[in-house]
């Protein structure tokens, strides 16, 4: 009967380490999970900042972009002619910085004293000018834009083709 019990009693020792170190490493998933989103909510904030300016008709066809802009001073924002050679070699060596209003940055990334998340950078962003479409009517633009999490290791990049028109169109009608 004593023998029993000890095998019972090991058993019931294995199945908690089991269930302790699984809770960790749902943890570390959790953790990952997370700081990766901020990494894309942080690279789609600076994407959208950068199809809104677009927006506000600052358009072209650009120029060689070659430095480092900050992108939080529209006048210092540009189009680029030349493409990004590798959008996921972070960071660039040509690109607009974008600090969004709420967004905290800290070198060494983490969690700072109050709780908040402290970004390992600013997101950066790229505008391409891709050319006229087919029918000469519009203007295409790729906007890349990338972000960090709380570490370096944490980085998202995305990308949108965005479509300038102007003018008038006749919808037909009366």
């Amino acid at each position: 009967m004593l023998v029993v019990g000890l095998i019972f009693l090991l058993v019931v020792m294995v199945l908690g380490v089991a269930l302790f170190r699984s809770g960790g490493m749902a943890e570390r998933i959790a953790g990952n999970t997370r700081e990766k989103q901020h990494a894309v909510e942080a690279a789609q904030s600076a994407l959208q900042y950068g199809e809104w300016w677009l927006s506000q008709v600052n358009r072209g066809a650009g120029s060689a972009c070659t430095t480092v802009t900050n992108a939080n001073v529209t006048a210092q924002m540009q189009v680029c002619s030349n493409a990004l050679a590798n959008p996921t070699a972070l960071p660039w060596a040509a690109r607009a910085d974008y600090l969004p209003p709420s967004m905290t940055v800290a070198a060494g990334g983490g969690v700072n004293a109050a709780g908040d998340i402290n970004y390992q950078a600013k997101p950066g962003l790229y505008i391409n000018y891709l050319g006229l479409t087919p029918d000469g009517l519009s203007e295409m633009y790729q906007v890349t834009a990338f972000g960090y999490g709380g570490a370096a290791s944490t980085a998202a990049v995305v990308q949108s083709t965005f479509k300038m028109s102007t003018g008038v169109k006749d919808l037909g009608g009366l």
